[in-house]
């Protein structure tokens, strides 16, 4: 989908707290994967995609794993931008404790993934999954990664081993819920031990949900 031009050069959010927990999330995603956030506000919410795992090679295995925050604006605003997770970071760590007007980026970069993003309606619930079995996912990830790559690997082998891990289903998971999904939540902070996640589905995309955000995984297509 086209992004909408921008209308809005600054952000004003609902309280201090959700400048933080937005700071928070950004240094998240910038810790899995530096890249971009697609900034989208309408009305009185903001919504900010983040990237965590996409395919870098056409034909990889490695489905597209997006994060998800929605946080509530202190006014209306329309924005839909795409800028540099390092831009909007340095704008924060520039906001005082209690500041709550976040200036946009100017800069806007181009992201394959930002141009793709899930539907906001039509999801289908498929049940719901223990975050303490998505922990287990995602830490089990990390080392079989770890271990399956050698010292000084080629990006074959490197996305090979990326998309073959993440890719796999989570034991426990309903609706094939890929292990990349458990990655992206861990990631970002979204997964409490002792809780429990909804799974919903729509099309090649299934949707994770906590009560810390959202994570959103697009298949790689069958070639």
């Amino acid at each position: 989908m086209p992004e909408r031009s921008t209308t809005a050069t600054e952000l004003i959010l609902a309280e201090p707290q959700v400048m933080l927990d937005l700071r928070t999330y950004v240094g998240r995603a910038r810790a899995a994967q530096d890249g971009a956030v697609r900034l989208q506000a309408l009305g009185g919410v903001l919504a900010a995609y983040v990237c965590i795992l996409a395919p870098r090679v056409l034909g990889e295995a490695l489905p597209t794993v997006l994060g998800l925050r929605v946080m509530p604006l202190g006014e209306p605003a329309q924005l839909d931008t795409t800028v540099a997770l390092s831009s909007v970071s340095d704008r924060l760590a520039r906001m005082g404790e209690y500041d709550v007007v976040l200036p946009v980026p100017p800069t806007t970069v181009t992201e394959i993934w930002a141009g793709v993003l899930p539907p906001r309606s039509g999801w289908e619930s498929q049940g719901r999954v223990s975050t303490d079995v998505l922990l287990a996912s995602a830490t089990q990830g990390i080392r079989d990664v770890a271990e399956s790559v050698p010292q000084s690997p080629g990006a074959i082998v490197v996305n090979n081993a990326r998309g073959i891990i993440w890719s796999r289903p989570i034991d426990g998971a309903p609706a094939n819920l890929p292990a990349g999904a458990a990655f992206g939540a861990f990631a970002l902070g979204f997964l409490s031990p002792g809780g429990q996640a909804g799974i919903f589905t729509n099309g090649r995309w299934t949707r994770l949900s906590t009560a810390g955000g959202h994570v959103l995984v697009r298949r790689a297509a069958v070639l």
